[in-house]
């Protein structure tokens, strides 16, 4: 941390939190959630769902075990700041490069530590996530509290498309984990399968995981259309994980209802809320969302429970499911949804994270699932 800095994360209801400055000077709004997971810290940091938040982590002590550029889940920081209560300041695992400071400053990025973040995770769950602004500035600098408010107020998550800020620019391809030079087979000998993976915020472990099962990835930007993906041959599609509202994809599910009728589909977290919309559900926005690595879900069609890695802070609405198909997966905390299934044809969703990374990983089975209908 620098001595010659300070920061404030101001709410949008005027009440300001000044602590230590971490990172790069400068101010950001975003919308204020919290996560409740002991590590993973720079695999949130990097995952795109986090776009246009700032995000507040519940564990008190982060940045212990530091940073290495392999630990990550995209090519760069995508929240909006980043609250903790202390900062170790000086990690010793033999792989960090990097501490949180010098990371957040690379990565242009402002956080704020030694404040309650206890306090704050309770006035969340109270009152909900809220729109907030964080500033990182220079210590004979005054910060304006009124100025940091009003811009906080004029935050709007849900009006932003988030997903457009974070998709990729165009198509490009992951080979099958040990693919030799045989064109067409995996590492076992076996024919090498096809997936379209719609990029609406993708986390690198999605396509890690199907490569691992000898899948090669074919990862499209979010609204590309049906037809394209149809002209590359492909044997199946996963809709990712991504930020935002999902009510404004309407383009993407209009996609998917083409591709439905020819292809297995697998949809993770922001697919799963698309999927919903296929399905004839419409999807509404939690109180303060679901985010960390110890959430329950049971599984109704196998009758067990997982515990499971999520982070999102919108649901699908069952009552709105049509007839052709059926609730997989239910939060045992609050009773959410957290997974669909077509009665007849191989298309499933789950709202919460089987590629985990950081977390639990009982729910690797859905990889196997879906490739096993490919």
């Amino acid at each position: 941390m620098d001595s010659h800095k300070r920061a404030v994360l101001v709410l949008s209801d005027g009440s300001a939190y000044f602590g230590e400055a971490l990172g790069a000077i400068g101010a950001r709004t975003g919308e204020l959630v919290f996560n409740t997971a002991m590590t993973g810290y720079q695999e949130a940091l990097t995952d795109p769902s986090y776009a246009g938040q700032i995000l507040l982590m519940t564990y008190p002590l982060i940045g212990n075990y530091g940073f290495n550029n392999e630990w990550v889940e995209s090519d760069k920081v995508h929240v909006e700041g980043f609250c903790v209560r202390q900062d170790y300041g000086q990690p010793h695992h033999v792989r960090a490069s990097l501490n949180l400071d010098r990371y957040l400053a690379d990565n242009g990025v402002g956080g704020i530590c030694g404040i309650d973040t206890r306090a704050l995770t309770r006035r969340i769950r109270t009152h909900g996530v809220m729109p907030a602004a964080l500033e990182v500035y220079e210590d004979k600098k005054e910060a304006d509290i009124s100025a940091l408010a009003e811009k906080a107020r004029a935050t709007d998550y849900s009006k932003l498309d988030f997903v457009e800020k974070v998709t990729c620019g165009q198509m490009h391809a992951f080979k099958a984990a040990g693919a030799g030079s045989s064109a067409g087979t995996s590492s076992t000998g076996s024919s090498t399968k096809k997936v379209a993976l719609l990029d609406c915020g993708v986390k690198g472990n999605i396509v890690r995981e199907l490569n691992k099962r000898g899948c090669e990835v074919l990862v499209f930007p979010a609204f590309s259309k049906a037809d394209e993906i149809k002209s590359f041959g492909v044997d199946g599609v996963v809709i990712s994980n991504g930020p935002g509202d999902p009510a404004r994809l309407s383009s993407i599910v209009e996609q998917m209802k083409i591709l439905i009728k020819d292809y297995p589909l697998f949809g993770i977290c922001l697919g799963h809320q698309l999927m919903g919309w296929v399905a004839g559900s419409k999807t509404y926005k939690l109180k303060f969302g679901h985010r960390g690595g110890n959430h329950p879900v049971l599984d109704k069609q196998l009758g067990r429970v997982a515990i499971t890695t999520q982070n999102h802070g919108f649901a699908v609405d069952e009552k709105g499911l049509g007839p052709d198909w059926e609730i997989t997966h239910t939060n045992l905390n609050d009773k959410t949804n957290e997974g669909i299934a077509h009665k007849s044809l191989p298309v499933f969703s789950v709202q919460y994270h089987p590629e985990a990374h950081p977390g639990p990983r009982d729910s690797m089975y859905l990889f196997d699932k879906f490739v096993k209908e490919l």
